[in-house]
């Protein structure tokens, strides 16, 4: 295809904008589609007690678990690394390089991926 005018490169970069646009919502409605199902795969495979999470009090990854995971009712139990030294101590057993670490039924997971949590969830015991 020769551009031999402006107004025929104008719509090639409208279209390419478009496409990518139309690109960018189905993606993101794919991601939501994905996270939805994983709330729902969480929620009926996670029991008390199954998810325990080791967070710091400054770190934004176990701000957004913590939501992520109140916000789809999934039962988990927390504490800090900084104001638990039982905590610190277990933390300190992982030898994670960060938070947040997930121990799920006691094996330990860095940061956090619902579909990771829920592959061990959906081990037999």
């Amino acid at each position: 295809m020769k551009l031999t005018s402006p107004r025929q490169l104008l719509q090639l970069v409208l279209l390419v904008a478009v496409v990518g646009g139309v690109h960018q919502v189905w993606v993101g409605h794919q991601r939501a589609e994905a996270s939805a199902e994983a709330a729902t795969a969480l929620s009926a495979l996670a029991r008390p007690g199954d998810i325990h999470m080791l967070s710091s009090d400054v770190c934004p990854s176990c701000a957004a678990a913590r939501q992520w995971l109140r916000a789809n009712a999934v039962p988990y139990t927390e504490c800090s690394i900084e104001r638990d030294a039982a905590c610190r101590a277990t933390f300190e057993a992982t030898r994670a390089p960060g938070t947040p670490v997930l121990l799920v039924r006691g094996q330990a997971q860095l940061g956090f991926s619902p579909e990771r949590v829920r592959k061990v969830l959906a081990l037999p015991r």
